[in-house]
């Protein structure tokens, strides 16, 4: 069964009696894993009532071309560049004759023009308006220009008649909708990914932390939304915009992020942990700022719980990654770690050279596990990612390649 995680899909309904199989279309877009957003032309809120759709979608339904409570007023333009697919259902004949003209004096017309996004078009008329010669010259230069067609159906129709026309059962446009994606590396697994530091309080204005931007392991976030997979990002403090697509859980100490990690692994089929977590906290953390007072201070530190071993010894236990930033002995330290943590893969890099790892966006890694390695030499932070995600995948594979 083919999947639609992590995918956007615009369903727009147009005024005809199978209008009503919509409700259930939106239903069997989002049991594949699709967010769904509706758009209705005039002639379908006859049919049936935008809040049905409102309520089944979880987003207000769309149906005006100029959208006071859009961004800019441009509703069309939003809605375009939002959308991966543009799933017309019913598509009428009259929707099948505005778009093949280039129509956009409506919504639906102005979206299907600005949309990059692929268009699936599932029509739905009396019989004879099907055959007709108009409605197939249209089809033909629809097709012509790329869109996809799915159905229609042949049976007893709405109006008494019988023939072809009728509007496929929405489980098969779901499928047909899936069918137009290629299928993600993960599809369909839940993976949860820690990154950035960790700030651990001496007092009201001071911490213990260190170099870790984040940006390596909120591209491994995107990666993996990239590939299908459901992601959570258990984020340290960075100045980064959260990913599309990912459910972000902010956290400041190391001990935040270890509750965090632990309650979401109970539905977690993979674990990355690339944040650069403290080792230790101090032991007790002053209520009032620190006055100086004398040539030295002496802090207590207590050890922090380690993230990535308290996942990999969990049991049912996820596919566990670490990360180690090392400043020499790379490969003896992080063959060293993937032992003692029991795990599946780690990702080393040389953080002694800054011209990668912290606070660039470059890196470099040497990817190790069980009897193997691989070495990525100089790239960007999200080719790098691509390449962790792809092997991950590999791993998971049994007889796969990266």
């Amino acid at each position: 069964m083919g999947h639609l995680f992590n995918r956007r899909v615009l369903l727009a309904v147009c005024g005809g009696i199978a209008a009503y199989k919509s409700a259930e279309l939106v239903r069997r877009l989002q049991d594949r894993g699709a967010e769904v957003r509706v758009l209705m032309t005039r002639g379908a809120r006859e049919f049936i009532t935008p809040l049905t759709l409102q309520a089944l979608s979880g987003h207000p339904v769309h149906h005006s071309l100029l959208d006071e409570d859009a961004e800019r007023a441009m509703g069309h333009i939003e809605l375009a560049r939002w959308a991966d697919l543009l799933l017309i259902a019913p598509a009428t004949a009259d929707s099948l004759a505005r778009l093949a003209a280039g129509r956009a004096d409506d919504l639906l017309g102005a979206v299907a023009l600005a949309t990059p996004a692929p268009l699936l078009l599932a029509p739905a008329m009396n019989q004879q308006m099907w055959r007709d010669p108009a409605t197939q010259q249209n089809l033909a230069t629809l097709r012509e220009r790329g869109l996809h067609i799915t159905g229609p159906d042949s049976g007893e129709q709405a109006c008494g008649d019988i023939g072809p026309g009728r509007m496929q059962e929405p489980a098969l446009i779901a499928e047909a909708a899936a069918n137009l994606f290629a299928s993600g590396m993960l599809d369909g697994r839940s993976v949860i990914i820690t990154a950035g530091p960790t700030r651990e309080p001496l007092d009201p204005v001071r911490y213990i932390s260190n170099h870790s931007s984040g940006r390596m392991g909120y591209a491994l976030a995107r990666a993996a939304a990239d590939a299908g997979a459901r992601v959570a990002l258990v984020s340290g403090p960075v100045n980064l915009d959260a990913p599309e697509r990912v459910d972000c859980h902010p956290v400041t100490t190391a001990l935040e992020m270890h509750e965090c990690c632990l309650a979401l692994a109970a539905d977690c089929d993979i674990f990355i942990g690339c944040a650069a977590v403290a080792d230790y906290r101090p032991a007790t953390i002053a209520e009032q700022k620190i006055k100086k007072s004398g040539e030295e201070m002496t802090l207590t530190l207590m050890r922090n719980p380690d993230i990535v071993a308290s996942i990999a010894a969990l049991s049912p236990r996820p596919f566990t990654v670490g990360f180690a930033a090392e400043t020499e002995r790379l490969r003896e330290h992080a063959r060293s770690k993937l032992q003692a943590k029991q795990l599946d893969m780690i990702v080393a890099n040389d953080v002694s050279d800054t011209s990668i790892g912290f606070n660039s966006d470059s890196n470099a890694a040497l990817l190790l596990w069980q009897g193997a390695e691989r070495d990525i030499e100089r790239c960007s932070k999200d080719v790098l990612a691509g390449i962790v995600i792809a092997q991950i995948a590999a791993l998971l594979t049994p007889g796969s390649t990266a």
